[in-house]
């Protein structure tokens, strides 16, 4: 069942409000996803007006808004919305969005984050322990988060669910209104972040007891019967010898299972019950998320899109975006980043495989956080942060974006505009940004990516439950551009070699030399079953040595189809859970005589020169080094806009080639114009900026 069947059987879309690859479809019209932030609850509402009217003249369309159960709860289930505090009268609020021609994307949690304290929850739901997730040693599962720490919740806990329903069931009476067309409200948010509240490594959390239960249903649908799980985990039954004390109890019936605590695996297929509970974690957000999308329908909150937000790092969380997809309409991603050469990386392998997941599913690439500022415990972010941030994340695919926070508000710093509704200098860049985006008819236009660097999910659950620092989350690494090499043991479980480590520089390999000469290409990930592969030229996969068979199928049909398949660095010779083949894979229905071994950086580079004569692949290479360029199409394949990536620290003159990209363009921000001399386009690069050019 998809999430458009899940909600109300697909009654809402008589609301006219859908989404389409180039945003959101509303009684017939496209409206781009350029939203700004708006914390009504923190700002006087005489105000109010002000500041919608400064969001909409920096061009954005819709307005984003949180609505705090903490802030509007004044007892268990019942809620002041405006009946006699102005500052909580969410209708009013919305009714004024309206009147301004703003559409609103309503986001009621539960959790919000937003810098609250208790993350936008009422405290009397953090203390309760009914609420809260448990370590392995059943303790509550501590954040420390200023202003101070707090038990965060249990995505599993009935109670907390029936909780976040009765609170939704009070919302819905004031909400439904001003639901389109009988209001602003155009998309609703199921949640934020919902990284198990940062709390996300692989044995940090989820022991409550109905975790337990859902985690033993989970491997109940999962394998069937007892046997068959005992098959797989290579458990020895009660005559075959001794139980080891790790494994005691999982022998005879699911209702016994208990997940593990702690790494303890000693060959390649005890992995196979690690992975399962790091899977179980995937399978535990997203039921959640279910739930409560669920409960917003009981509610009277339906038939209008979801989207849940992502977190920076989520690659090492159990957000798995395509089985996140199946309960919520549109997954997008949070922005904040640094203007610097690691920070273009990061953003470039987040955003190529959103935009790629996005265009399969015929959704906008959506940043439901594009940081504009900062809250004062995070490392400072200037204006030229977060330029940099929102126009690389478009040179790398993203098609629209909501400005956090447009408007300031407390435990926040830098915002474009003040609260009172005053446009501050910085408001000029996202109002050109705004006007540079329609005029381009940014939108519609599709950067095309003909190579991909595939991470199959098992590597990434394989580095959760190898990751070698405790309590400090896998996702902290991930932020500031670290990978497996750098946070996970090293154990080789008698295979010769360090697991995880090996594929993931097997991946950067890859994706330097493709860089180094302008190939487009995405990464991609590998449970997105047939929406990464099937426009490749060139698929490049990345295996510790195991793979799942579905997966090693889509690839052989890829290369019938005439892509090229590259895998390594080992062999696989495992399935996804580390279990050994009962028949191997047939190497050669991939085209090859074996896996990409050796030096691999120097075989990635040849591999990637020779491809792009081969496969004739684009190649946008830029002169000096460290420049990088990207290239968007209209639907006729013409080249509209280009990008430029200057993350240095260098001032430098960027050299183009103008065979691929034409032979003048202008500045779409600064209105600078540049001519091709030569055949080439000479581009004045300061330093830690990104240009973004109109090409004619």
């Amino acid at each position: 069942m998809t999430a458009r069947e899940d909600r109300a059987g697909g009654e809402g879309f008589g609301r006219r409000v859908r989404l389409v690859p180039g945003g959101i479809e509303i009684a017939g019209d496209v409206v781009p996803l350029l939203a700004g932030s708006v914390h009504y609850w923190r700002l006087d509402p005489n105000e109010w007006r002000a500041c919608l009217e400064a969001v909409k003249a920096m061009g954005l369309r819709l307005v984003d808004t949180y609505i705090p159960w903490a802030v509007h709860e004044v007892a268990p289930g019942k809620l002041e919305l405006g009946a006699s505090d102005p500052q909580r009268d969410i209708t009013r609020f919305c009714r004024i969005a309206e009147e301004l021609g703003l559409y609103v994307i309503a986001r009621p949690g539960p959790h919000i984050n937003a810098e609250l304290t208790y993350f936008g929850l009422p405290e009397r739901i953090v203390w309760d322990p009914a609420c809260q997730a448990r370590s392995p040693d059943q303790n509550p599962v501590m954040l420390p988060m200023l202003p101070f720490a707090f038990p965060v919740p249990s995505y599993a806990s009935d109670a907390f669910h029936d909780e976040a329903a009765r609170y939704f069931q009070a919302l819905g009476p004031v909400l439904t209104p001003l639901l389109y067309p009988n209001g602003p409200i155009v998309l609703f948010q199921i949640d934020n972040e919902g990284a198990l509240y940062f709390r996300d490594g692989a044995y940090d959390q989820d022991y409550h007891p109905d975790a337990i239960r859902l985690y033993r249903e989970f491997l109940r649908e999962k394998y069937g019967t007892i046997d068959a799980l005992r098959a797989s985990y290579g458990t020895p039954t009660p005559d075959e010898g001794e139980v080891p004390s790790s494994r005691r109890g999982e022998v005879t019936r699911f209702s016994a299972i208990d997940p593990p605590r702690k790494l303890d695996a000693e060959r390649p297929r005890d992995l196979a019950r690690h992975l399962d509970w790091s899977e179980f974690h995937e399978h535990l957000l997203a039921t959640a998320f279910q739930r409560l999308g669920r409960a917003l329908v009981a509610a009277g909150m339906d038939g209008l899109p979801t989207t849940h937000n992502l977190p920076p790092g989520q690659d090492a969380t159990p957000l798995n975006a395509a089985r996140v997809t199946k309960v919520v309409d549109l997954v997008g991603l949070d922005y904040y980043h640094m203007a610097d050469p690691t920070s273009r990386v990061i953003i470039a392998r987040r955003t190529s495989e959103l935009a790629t997941r996005s265009e399969a599913l015929s959704v906008p690439a959506f940043a439901c956080e594009m940081g504009a500022g900062f809250p004062p415990f995070f490392p400072p972010l200037d204006e030229r942060d977060g330029a940099f941030t929102v126009l690389c994340a478009l040179a790398y695919g993203l098609r629209g974006f909501n400005v956090y926070m447009a408007v300031e508000r407390d435990r926040w710093i830098g915002a474009p505009i003040d609260r009172h509704g005053r446009a501050r200098p910085y408001a000029v860049f996202w109002r050109k940004l705004s006007a540079a985006l329609e005029q381009t008819g940014f939108h519609e236009l599709r950067r095309k990516t003909p190579v991909r660097i595939l991470i199959p999910r098992t590597e990434r659950r394989l580095a959760r439950v190898m990751h070698a620092f405790g309590p400090l989350s896998g996702a902290f690494f991930s932020i500031v551009g670290a990978g497996a090499r750098e946070r996970c043991v090293e154990d080789d479980l008698g295979l010769g070699y360090p697991l995880a480590i090996e594929a993931d520089n097997f991946a950067r390999a890859f994706e330097q030399a493709l860089e180094a000469r302008g190939v487009p290409f995405a990464v991609v990930g590998g449970e997105d079953r047939d929406i990464a592969l099937g426009d490749a030229r060139w698929l490049i996969c990345a295996t510790s040595g195991a793979l799942k068979p579905e997966l090693f199928d889509r690839l052989a049909e890829a290369r019938a189809r005439g892509a090229r398949v590259t895998i390594g660095p080992h062999e696989p010779r495992f399935d996804g859970a580390f279990r050994p083949l009962s028949v191997p894979f047939d190497l050669g229905r991939l085209g090859e005589d074996g896996p990409l071994t050796g030096d691999v950086p120097a075989a990635a580079d040849a591999a990637v020169s020779n491809a792009i004569g081969s496969l004739d692949l684009p190649a946008y290479a830029c002169d000096p080094g460290g420049i990088y360029v990207t290239v968007h199409e209209d639907a006729a394949g013409a080249p509209r806009v280009l990008f430029v990536v200057n993350p240095s620290d260098r001032d430098i003159v960027a050299r183009v080639s103008a065979g691929a990209v034409g032979t003048k363009a202008s500045d779409l921000i600064d209105d600078s114009t540049f001519e091709a001399r030569a055949g080439t386009l000479e581009v004045r690069m300061r330093p830690r900026t990104v240009r973004m050019l109109a090409l004619r």
